[in-house]
């Protein structure tokens, strides 16, 4: 050991601000490797995960803590606190070559989404469709007719056992994704078109029973899928809904062109709050716990090459699911952020506060999607200014402008360990950029015009775009 090293003192605490052991005092040049041994041997897990530090909780440590310190102005008298953040630990690979075109939508894809498990993919489109697509052999599936109009939404139920579908004949109908069968009568009473589609949430209902739909019309209706009838009405809004999420607390969350956001009790359909500060329509919604309510019971880290349904009863089902909610949600209640056509998007605690947390600023066009990472810790934002943002989840500070498109952002879709995003634009392409580094990982042309629709697949294995071009795509490593 040199003289001439300098020491440091450092206090290891993880997100919440928990401090771990006492002060440990390691030399300047300390690399994020032997932080790991030491913090992993603080820690006493038997089985010790991959851990990224940050010095103070602002710089993370990349090469040393000497040039953290350097950068943060540090006295190195005082005892500098280092939060430790875990990663996951398995890892989504980029992909990089398109392995189908699925050919059958004779008009525009404009919407697709994997189930749950990354078992089946299904896609709506201007053709008044919805088709199931096979992923072992990457073939059409089935095609479910039952819409007489464009179909704008598509969302699967937790459970990954039923998709539903709303179209711009303002009807929702429901689909069983073995058979492509619809599963009871169509869901009518909207008097415009459906803009947005969410199921309750697994770990509060296993039976996957609710759907709430958002529509042009102004108001948000919820409908039990079991007796195939409305329950419930929410209005309050004066102009078109554009997004309706159903958060893991029990509570609804609605975005409108009247440039409010609103939030209600599931249960009753009492409204709670208004979150108002946009100056234009509010276009997009993002829950922090949108994945997890996503994936439902499925864990991506323990996936298999070739995915399969999730197994066991409702109450384990719910018990697992239950449990993965709570390790996302953490202490604190679950975040909100909202995207609008005034360029900016505000970060919400709205449980709690009808003030927002943060004004994110910096996009100069209209924000058209927001998703945070699987892991709640990052925020995307998709712009029609050709970039994509990523800001802090928790305090909604910026880190970085993805660019590269050179046309209109639509759609973006993190991989399940939140290290990678994917990203579909007018421009024809869809982009995989490296989060950590800020790069372009991968481009992928291919598509023949406007690429309107993208989702990476909970266990990892697939991409799947759709667009003008009318064909799907599916994207491997």
């Amino acid at each position: 050991m040199s003289d001439g090293m300098e020491r440091l003192l450092i206090r290891f605490q993880d997100e919440n601000g928990e401090v771990l052991g006492s002060p440990f005092d390691v030399p300047l040049d300390i690399t994020p490797d032997k932080l790991q041994l030491v913090c992993n041997a603080l820690l006493q897990k038997e089985e010790p995960v991959p851990l990224a530090f940050f010095a103070r909780g602002e710089v993370e440590v990349v090469s040393s803590l000497a040039s953290c310190v350097k950068e943060l102005d540090f006295e190195t008298e005082q005892v500098l606190p280092v939060v430790y953040q875990p990663q996951a630990v398995f890892r989504v690979r980029a992909v990089a070559r398109c392995t189908s075109t699925l050919q059958g939508h004779t008009e525009a894809v404009i919407s697709t989404a994997f189930s749950p498990t990354g078992k089946y993919l299904a896609s709506g489109s201007g053709d008044t469709t919805v088709r199931f697509w096979d992923l072992t052999t990457e073939t059409p599936h089935h095609t479910a007719r039952g819409h007489t109009h464009w179909v704008l939404s598509i969302a699967w139920s937790p459970d990954g056992k039923k998709l539903a579908s709303g179209c711009k004949n303002s009807q929702i109908c429901l689909w069983d994704p073995v058979t492509g069968a619809q599963i009871g009568k169509t869901l009518a009473g909207h008097t415009k078109w459906i803009t947005w589609l969410c199921w309750e949430p697994l770990h509060l209902n296993p039976e996957c029973r609710y759907l709430a739909s958002s529509s042009k019309d102004g108001s948000v209706r919820i409908w039990d899928t079991v007796l195939g009838r409305c329950d419930k009405i929410l209005t309050g809004h004066t102009q078109s809904v554009t997004c309706v999420k159903w958060g893991g607390d029990g509570l609804l969350y609605t975005s409108s062109q009247d440039r409010t956001v609103k939030v209600w009790r599931a249960k009753d359909g009492v409204q709670c709050r208004t979150l108002q500060g946009h100056a234009h329509w509010v276009n997009t919604l993002a829950l922090s716990t949108d994945y997890v309510l996503r994936t439902g019971a499925f864990e991506p880290a323990t996936a298999t090459v070739n995915p399969q349904d999730v197994t066991g009863s409702l109450e384990q089902l719910k018990e697992k699911a239950l449990q993965r909610y709570n390790k996302v949600r953490g202490s604190a209640p679950e975040r909100l952020v909202s995207g609008s056509d005034d360029f900016t998007l505000f970060l919400w605690n709205p449980a709690q506060d009808k003030k927002p947390l943060a004004r994110l600023t910096g996009h100069s066009a209209l924000v058209n999607e927001v998703l945070f990472s699987p892991d709640t810790r990052l925020l995307a934002s998709a712009s029609f200014d050709k970039c994509i943002k990523i800001w802090d989840g928790r305090t909604g500070k910026y880190l970085m402008s993805l660019r590269g498109h050179v046309g209109s952002v639509y759609q973006v879709a993190w991989s399940a360990d939140s290290r990678l995003l994917v990203s579909g634009s007018s421009d024809s392409t869809l982009k995989v950029w490296d989060i950590k580094t800020g790069k372009l990982n991968m481009d992928l042309p291919g598509h023949a015009d406007e690429v309107y629709a993208v989702d990476w697949s909970p266990d990892g294995q697939r991409v799947a775009s759709g667009g003008k071009d009318k064909c799907l795509r599916i994207w491997r490593r």
